[in-house]
C-alpha cells in the first residue's frame, strides 16, 4: 500500500545544478517514486533519508501544479532561455499518474507556454498517452526512455517494481512513429546481452550510456552506500559493477550506432 499525501507547493521550478547544470530548471510533478528502483540515487538524498518511511512506499501529489507552473514559467522566460529536465528525483509517469494526471497538466502548460527545451526522463510506457501534447512541442522536446538492460530477468532482479523492458521498447517505437524525438538511456548500465544494440536499432537514433560512477552525482559514493554490489554478487556478475563496465556496452553499441548517436553520461542528458 502506497501512502499518498496531497501537497500544495508554492514553487515547482528548481534551478538546474550539479549533474543537471546544463538545464536552467528541473521539474518534479511528484515527490517520491513507487517504482522504488534498488539503485536510485534519490534514496541517499535528504528528500528520502529524512522521511520516516521506506523509499517507494509514499508519494506526495502536488495539487494545483499547473497554475503554479504557468506563473513560474512566464516569469522565468522573461529572464532568459528556459530549459527543463523533468524529472530529476521522481518518475513523471509512475503509476499514480494514471489517476492524478499531474504530469499531463504540466505538459498542457508547457505546450502552451513552450520552454526552449524539455527533456522528459521516464521508464514508463504511460508517456505514450501524452503523444498529442508532445507533438505540439516538436523539436523542443525529447523523451528519454530508461532501458538499463535488454534482459528481463535482470530487470526483475534490480527493479522489480518498474515496467517490463518489452513495454518500454514498444513505447519508443510508438513515439518514433509519432515523430517525437527520443533517446534510449542505458542508465545505470546493467548486465545485458550482445544483441542489446540491435534491439534498439530502428527504435531511436540517440543512445545515452551512464553508470553509477559518472551518474549518481557523487562519483559512485551514494550507490556504494546503498549496497548495490550485493545484487551483482547474488547473480555472480560482479564484473558488471566495475567502473569500466560501461565501456563494454559502449563498444557493442558503436558497432550498430554512429559516433554522433552515442553519448556518455552528462552530455547525453544535455539539452539539444
Amino acid at each position: 500500500m502506497i501512502d499518498l499525501q496531497f501537497t500544495t507547493p508554492k514553487t515547482l521550478l528548481n534551478k538546474g545544478t550539479g549533474f543537471l547544470a546544463d538545464y536552467s530548471h528541473t521539474l518534479n510533478p511528484y515527490t517520491g517514486c513507487s517504482f522504488a528502483c534498488s539503485y536510485c540515487y534519490v534514496r541517499q538524498m535528504p528528500v528520502a533519508k529524512f522521511r520516516k518511511a521506506a523509499w517507494g512506499s509514499w508519494i506526495d501529489i502536488k495539487q494545483q501544479a499547473a497554475a503554479v507552473l504557468r506563473k513560474e514559467l512566464r516569469r522565468a522566460k522573461t529572464k532568459g532561455r528556459v530549459t527543463i529536465f523533468m524529472s530529476s528525483s521522481t518518475d513523471p509517469y509512475q503509476p499514480i499518474e494514471y489517476k492524478e494526471q499531474v504530469t499531463r497538466s504540466l505538459l498542457e502548460v508547457m505546450a502552451d507556454e513552450q520552454p526552449e527545451f524539455l527533456l522528459v526522463q521516464t521508464r514508463s510506457p504511460l508517456v505514450q498517452r501524452d503523444i498529442d501534447l508532445l507533438q505540439q512541442m516538436r523539436d523542443r522536446v525529447r523523451v528519454s526512455m530508461t532501458v538499463e538492460t535488454d534482459r528481463e530477468e535482470i530487470r526483475k532482479h534490480f527493479t522489480p517494481g518498474a515496467p517490463p523492458i518489452a513495454a518500454r521498447l514498444k513505447a519508443l517505437e510508438q513515439l518514433r512513429l509519432a515523430g517525437i524525438p527520443t533517446q534510449a538511456t542505458i542508465a545505470p548500465v546493467l548486465p545485458s546481452s550482445e544483441s542489446f544494440p540491435q534491439k534498439l536499432a530502428g527504435l531511436t537514433n540517440r543512445i545515452c550510456i551512464d553508470d553509477y560512477v559518472m551518474g549518481d552525482g557523487s562519483g559512485g559514493a551514494r550507490t556504494r552506500q546503498l549496497g548495490i554490489f550485493r545484487l551483482y554478487e547474488e547473480l555472480g556478475l560482479q564484473e558488471w559493477y566495475e567502473p569500466d563496465a560501461y565501456q563494454l556496452v559502449y563498444d557493442r553499441f558503436s558497432r550498430v550506432f554512429a559516433p554522433d548517436q552515442l553519448h556518455i553520461s552528462q552530455k547525453g542528458f544535455a539539452p539539444a
